[in-house]
């Protein structure tokens, strides 16, 4: 069902368990907590691509640009695009010189006049829609939901992430898992941001490439939060 050719397949099939946790979001500023398993995070990624692939008509190495702060949709929205084999660009890099798909935040919106698609995330915990957009922006939850949960990939692109090749991203993320000493079937808590590729490789693909579940939490910076919150959710490991 999965494929080793795209970073979400080999995430995927990294996963013992499709019906454990695999992403667990807290946002301390807003409460909230989001927990996705495997499956269903898998399914949202395939919504995506599906979407990526038949609406933009989306091939293979096109980019995709990825303007979002840290969120389980913001997961998504990543893991949907690799999926569909496509380069991911984000809000620290240059713009596409092409006209290609925008995934951003409704405050940013105006950054992007030459998106083809512009698509908002509203970073809700329960993926509804964004009001009151102009017209000719798409609301990721309504464009989104319609689609499939299966997702059958046709493989990668020269480039992953920025200009970096599938198998140097995964190569990045495999050692700084050594480094941290993440194993498969740990549960890594983890307060490192991903908005830039650095960010990515280190906080994102690290654990779930090497088949761990990641506990990200934002909003806090406070030991005894995090530690309090590291023993509801039995992490191994807290990172920072």
């Amino acid at each position: 069902m999965t494929s080793a050719q795209t970073l979400t397949g080999m995430i995927l099939d990294a996963v013992a368990d499709p019906a454990r946790p695999l992403l667990t979001y807290y946002n301390e500023s807003t409460g909230e907590r989001t927990e996705l398993s495997a499956a269903t995070l898998g399914n949202w990624a395939a919504k995506i691509g599906n979407y990526l692939r038949d609406e933009t008509m989306a091939a293979p190495g096109d980019p995709v640009q990825v303007d979002l702060p840290e969120h389980w949709q913001s997961a998504a929205v990543l893991l949907g695009a690799w999926w569909a084999g496509l380069q991911v660009r984000l809000d620290d890099e240059p713009a596409p010189d092409v006209a290609a798909p925008v995934f951003t935040a409704a405050d940013r919106i105006d950054r992007y006049p030459d998106a083809d698609p512009l698509i908002v995330v509203p970073l809700d915990p329960f993926a509804m829609g964004a009001p009151q957009l102009p017209v000719g922006v798409d609301d990721f939850g309504t464009a989104i939901r319609a689609h499939g949960d299966r997702f059958v990939p046709a493989g990668s692109g020269a480039a992953a992430l920025g200009a970096r090749p599938l198998s140097e991203v995964a190569d990045a993320a495999r050692a700084v898992a050594g480094a941290d000493a993440i194993t498969a079937g740990a549960r890594v808590l983890s307060t490192r941001e991903w908005r830039t590729a650095d960010g990515i490789v280190t906080a994102l693909l690290a654990p779930l490439l090497t088949g761990a579940s990641l506990v990200w939490v934002g909003g806090t910076d406070d030991d005894e939060r995090l530690a309090a919150i590291a023993g509801t959710e039995n992490a191994d490991l807290i990172l920072r």
